[in-house]
């Protein structure tokens, strides 16, 4: 059976109450730059996360933690989100990917942002199910297509930047060739099991530098 999700509209400006939700986040992230830190801000404030959600855990919206969304997959903490979105450096009319978007609230937050965003998740329902509810809160503009996105999606590369919301053991080739170069960033969790680190590569005018980052925990990659 399919789960129930809330459908409420983004209203903009939200309530005050996710203005203090977003302001949590985005100081437990730690973002120093001002500028940066009033865009996360405002992107977050923007997008209720109750609507992205399974209606029974949507009065959790606000906990900093994961949850189930169906398809053995979750929706991220707030706090890992706004973490890889920073780290990704995504500005204002970047063009960025995501790979296994979930329930669409990553992708969300990133168009709030002002990012053209395109999504790829893996299971069709799940895609078909987003696809709809990214409609009902007026997001027509971000793209999106089921499938495997290990190897990205080259027809609309190069990106500035590839958020990849599922952890694998490594990173295709082909799939960071897909970055902006040099400056394009691609930000994942790398590895299986409880052993996860996310990871941040940057491409250089030839090759990629990487840099491994904290710990952290998500679902594993089809």
């Amino acid at each position: 059976m399919a789960k129930a999700y809330n459908t409420v509209r983004v209203r903009k400006p939200l309530s005050p109450g996710w203005t203090r939700f977003a302001e949590g986040v985005v100081d437990r992230v730690g973002v120093r730059d001002e500028e940066q830190r009033e865009l996360l801000v405002q992107a977050f404030a923007s997008v209720p996360r109750d609507a992205f959600m399974p209606a029974a855990f949507g009065l959790r919206a606000a906990e900093d933690h994961a949850f189930p969304i169906g398809f053995g997959q979750t929706i991220s903490k707030p706090t890992t989100v706004a973490r890889m979105i920073a780290v990704a450096g995504i500005q204002p009319g970047m063009r960025v990917l995501e790979i296994g978007c979930g329930s669409g609230y990553c992708s969300a937050v990133m168009a709030a942002l002002g990012a053209e965003v395109f999504a790829v998740e893996y299971f069709g329902l799940m895609a078909q199910a987003t696809r709809k509810r990214l409609d009902a809160l007026g997001l027509y503009r971000i793209v999106l297509r089921s499938g495997d996105g290990k190897r990205g999606w080259a027809e609309h590369a190069p990106y500035d930047a590839i958020i990849v919301s599922a952890a694998f053991d490594s990173i295709d080739l082909e799939l960071l060739a897909q970055l902006k170069a040099p400056g394009g960033r691609l930000v994942a969790p790398i590895g299986s099991g409880s052993s996860q680190t996310l990871v941040v590569y940057q491409a250089l005018e030839k090759g990629f530098a990487k840099l491994a980052l904290e710990e952290c925990r998500f679902v594993e990659g089809q």
